[in-house]
C-alpha cells in the first residue's frame, strides 16, 4: 500500500513545495514588499507537482521514487532564478517546465517496451542527426549570437542538438550492447593502445564522426564537448578499458589544438578564457564580471535579491550558477551541487538495478549525459575551461533544454520500473 501511494516521494515532494514558497514569498517581500506577490506563479508549479504525483499514485507506477523530487528541487531554485533574474522569461520559463513534466507522465504512462529503442537505433539516430542537419539550411538565431542553432515552428523555436543528446545515448546503448563482447577484444595493437578490429567499431565511430562534424560546423562547441565525453565514457562503461579514455583525452588535447589554430571563434573564445580582464571591450567583461559576483557572495551570499548579477550579460542563461553564488553564497553552492550528485547517484543506482545490459547502458548513458553537461557549464562559470553555451540542466533557462531533460528523466524512470 506504502509502494502504490509512493509515501517517500510524496514526503520529498512536501519539502520541495516548501522551498519553493518560502524563496518565492521572500523574492516578492524583497521586490515589491508583498511576500504574496508571486504566489500566482508558485500556486501554478505546485499545482504541477500535485498532479504529477497523483497521476503517478493513479497509474500504479512502481519506479524509483526520488529521482523526480531531486529534479524538481533544482527545477524550482532554476525557476526562483529566472523570476529574479529575468522576470519577462518566468512565466515562458513555468510554461516549459509544465510541458516538460506533462512529456515525462505521457512517457512513463504509454511507452510500455523499452526494446523498440533499441531495435530501432538507427532510425533514432539518423532522425537526430536530420534534424540537426536541417539547421544548417533552415536554422535561426534569435539572440544574434551568429549561430544558428533552433528550428522555428512559428513563434516556437526547437533546439535540435538538445534532443540528438538522447537519441545519440540510445544509439550506443544499443550498439554497444550487442557488441560488448566484440569491442572488448584486442586483436589490434596502436602503440600501447589495444584495439578491437576496426570493423566492429566503424559503425561507433561514423556516428561520432558525422555529429562532431555537424556541431562544429554549428559552431556549437559546447555541443561538441558534450558529445565527445558521451561517446568516449559509454565507450569506457560497455568495455570497461581504460586505454579508451586516455586515448580519448589525448585525441581531445589534439582536436583542441588544432581548433585552436584553425578556428578563429574558438581562439578567441581560449583568448577570452585564459585572460579576460585585458580584454573586457571584446567579451571578456562577461567573465570579469561573473569573477566578481562569484567573489562578492562570501560565505553565505548577499541575499537573495540583493545581488547584482544583472550586470553579467545572459546571466539567466550562462551564469546562473554564479548568481546563486553571489546571492547565496558558498552555502548555496554547496547545497546546489549536493543536489546534483545526488541526481547522478540515483540515476547510476538505476543503471546498476537495470534488468538487462541494454537497459544499464540506456540509463548509464543518460546518467552521462547529465554529469558532464553539469561539469562542463559549472566548470566554464568557475574558469576551469572556457565557457561554452550550454544549460546546466534543470537550472538556467531554456524551453529546449528543459523539456528534452525531462525526457531523459522519464526514461530513467521507465527504466527504474523494470520489466512489465
Amino acid at each position: 500500500m506504502l509502494q502504490r501511494l509512493r509515501v517517500t516521494e510524496l514526503s520529498l515532494l512536501v519539502t520541495v513545495g516548501l522551498f519553493t514558497a518560502t524563496g518565492l514569498a521572500l523574492l516578492g517581500l524583497v521586490k515589491t514588499g508583498q511576500p504574496g506577490e508571486l504566489a500566482r506563479p508558485g500556486a501554478i508549479f505546485l499545482g504541477g507537482i500535485t498532479l504529477a504525483y497523483l497521476w503517478l499514485v493513479a497509474i500504479g507506477f512502481r519506479g524509483d521514487q526520488v529521482l523526480l523530487p531531486i529534479v524538481l528541487a533544482l527545477n524550482s531554485l532554476g525557476l526562483l532564478m529566472v523570476r529574479r533574474l529575468a522576470p519577462g522569461s518566468a512565466d515562458r520559463q513555468l510554461a516549459w517546465v509544465l510541458m516538460g513534466l506533462a512529456g515525462m507522465l505521457v512517457l512513463v504512462t504509454f511507452w510500455r517496451d523499452l526494446t523498440i529503442l533499441k531495435r530501432y537505433r538507427y532510425l533514432w539516430a539518423l532522425a537526430g542527426l536530420g534534424l540537426v542537419a536541417l539547421t544548417m539550411v533552415f536554422g535561426t538565431d534569435p539572440n544574434g549570437s551568429g549561430e544558428r542553432l533552433w528550428l522555428g515552428f512559428g513563434a516556437a523555436r526547437f533546439q535540435p542538438s538538445e534532443l540528438l543528446k538522447i537519441l545519440l545515448v540510445i544509439f550506443l546503448a544499443s550498439y554497444l550492447d550487442e557488441k560488448r563482447e566484440l569491442i572488448s577484444l584486442s586483436r589490434l595493437r596502436l602503440g600501447p593502445l589495444r584495439l578491437p578490429p576496426l570493423d566492429y567499431l566503424a559503425p561507433f565511430l561514423v556516428m561520432w564522426a558525422i555529429s562532431m562534424a555537424l556541431l562544429v560546423w554549428q559552431r556549437d562547441l559546447g555541443a561538441a564537448s558534450l558529445f565527445f565525453g558521451i561517446f568516449l565514457t559509454m565507450l569506457f562503461v560497455a568495455s570497461g578499458r581504460a586505454s579508451y579514455l586516455f586515448a580519448g583525452a589525448g585525441l581531445f588535447l589534439l582536436s583542441s589544438l588544432v581548433a585552436d589554430r584553425v578556428f578563429a571563434h574558438v581562439h578567441q573564445r581560449i583568448q577570452l578564457w585564459a585572460d579576460p580582464w585585458s580584454q573586457t571591450a571584446r567579451g571578456g567583461y562577461q567573465i570579469v564580471q561573473a569573477l566578481i559576483a562569484l567573489a562578492a557572495g562570501g560565505l553565505l551570499g548577499t541575499g537573495l535579491g540583493y545581488g547584482y548579477p544583472e550586470y553579467i550579460p545572459a546571466v539567466h542563461t550562462d551564469f546562473v550558477f554564479v548568481a546563486i553564488g553571489e546571492e547565496l553564497g558558498l552555502a548555496g553552492t554547496l547545497g546546489v551541487l549536493g543536489l546534483y550528485f545526488l541526481l547522478f547517484h540515483r540515476a547510476f543506482k538505476i543503471a546498476l538495478q537495470a534488468v538487462d545490459s541494454f537497459n544499464q547502458l540506456l540509463a548509464a548513458g543518460l546518467a552521462i549525459v547529465l554529469s558532464w553537461q553539469t561539469f562542463i557549464i559549472l566548470a566554464g562559470n568557475l574558469k576551469l575551461i572556457p565557457l561554452t553555451g550550454i544549460t546546466l540542466p534543470f537550472v538556467s533557462y531554456g524551453g529546449s533544454s528543459l523539456v528534452t531533460n525531462y525526457i531523459l528523466v522519464g526514461l530513467l524512470l521507465l527504466v527504474s520500473k523494470g520489466p512489465k
